[in-house]
């Protein structure tokens, strides 16, 4: 049997992607124990890096593992908490499941994007706020639901919206 070789993987260079942030990410890769079947756990590392998963980053973590990049692009494209676009300092998430639309959620997705100016999976202006529809939080209970971050705000009308988004704006 035959040893596996080291490969030498070139960082690609990106204008907005800091080698030091790839040094990161190869450290975190060299410091597992085996990265088989390990590749949700590299994407989120790497999105915490870089705050989202470009091409660039994509491509780095296939060759890393020696997988194709469409897989790579295949998981990232699947799961819902990856983004492959920067967003803002806060992602404000509205649940669009049927408990919370039949509520009202749509209403308050689009008021959030006309406090906000911006449509969904844009970034605000100053860089804090990223708007996102999502299926379900399984918090039909609460409906409509809007998450900042990982809180959960429950039971949300229109008239909410302004002290929710000040919350965040100041700190």
């Amino acid at each position: 049997m035959t040893q596996p070789q080291s490969i030498s993987v070139t960082k690609p260079m990106h204008e907005d992607l800091p080698e030091e942030k790839f040094n990161e990410l190869e450290a975190f890769i060299d410091g597992m124990e085996t990265t088989k079947g390990a590749l949700i756990e590299i994407l989120h590392k790497a999105q915490q890096i870089f705050g989202f998963l470009p091409r660039d980053v994509q491509l780095y973590v296939a060759r890393k593992l020696g997988i194709p990049g469409a897989e790579v692009f295949g998981v990232v494209s699947f799961y819902s908490y990856f983004t492959t676009k920067p967003r803002g300092k806060h992602t404000i998430s509205v649940c669009m499941g049927t408990a919370c639309f039949v509520r009202g959620a749509d209403k308050i997705l689009e008021r959030l994007k006309e406090k906000l100016g911006i449509e969904s999976n844009e970034i605000t202006e100053d860089g804090l706020f990223t708007i996102k529809d999502v299926r379900c939080v399984g918090a039909c209970g609460l409906a409509p639901v809007v998450m900042v971050d990982e809180k959960v705000f429950g039971r949300v009308k229109e008239e909410d919206l302004d002290d929710i988004i000040n919350s965040y704006k100041k700190g």
